[in-house]
């Protein structure tokens, strides 16, 4: 189905409830031991944006985004205010926050990613909408210009360099980025108040793997 290129009202969003879920499933052994084995090999994140609704006006806001996005048929952009930045949500994004490559001067083409690291694992996520305006890239450290060196599709995440980056050479980059969600509900209970506000006790999202 279409993905609307919208975001989610922040106001409202900045309110929300939720973060990153994993399926893992455990088989408990007779002898008490258990196996564990991963069902998806990346995460996926699911909100609940009900919690964000504080004023009439939020209320009709979010009926009005839920009509135009057909209930659960289309996807939308939503920023996730726990982890929108290529560095850590305190910080400035700087060019060299996340390594999305490494030059072999054939490849034109890097997904920007985002980077989660502890201790000696780590995990690696495909951000694939980037904020307009916010997403400086580098190669070796030294920044590139848009439209000169390198053109960034918004919608899919995808810096393409005019001229491939050299052989060993970092290909590094910061930006904000939302998550692609959709309703995971056809359906809003509304409950009316005596004074006419207004609330609603769940709206949940899910986010869309691309």
């Amino acid at each position: 189905m279409a993905f609307h290129e919208v975001r989610f009202p922040d106001d409202i969003s900045r309110g929300a409830r939720g973060g990153p879920e994993r399926r893992t499933r455990i088989v408990e052994l007779a002898s008490g031991f258990e196996e564990r084995n991963a069902s998806w090999a990346n995460s996926r994140r699911r909100y609940d944006v009900a919690y964000g609704i504080r004023r009439a006006g939020d209320l009709a806001a979010v009926v009005a985004f839920f009509e135009a996005r057909n209930g659960r048929l289309h996807g939308f952009r939503f920023k996730d205010w726990a982890d929108f930045k290529s560095c850590l949500p305190s910080q400035t994004p700087a060019v060299t926050d996340q390594q999305i490559g490494t030059g072999d001067g054939t490849t034109t083409a890097f997904q920007l990613v985002k980077h989660y690291a502890s201790g000696a694992q780590s995990w690696t996520r495909a951000i694939v909408k980037p904020v307009s305006g916010t997403v400086q890239v580098a190669v070796n450290g030294v920044l590139r210009t848009p439209g000169v060196h390198y053109t960034l599709d918004e919608t899919t995440g995808i810096v393409t360099f005019m001229t491939p980056p050299g052989n060993g050479l970092a290909v590094t980059a910061g930006f904000e980025f939302d998550v692609p969600v959709r309703f995971d509900t056809d359906r809003l209970d509304i409950t009316m108040d005596v004074e006419r506000l207004g609330s609603i006790t769940s709206i949940p999202l899910i986010e869309i793997r691309r």
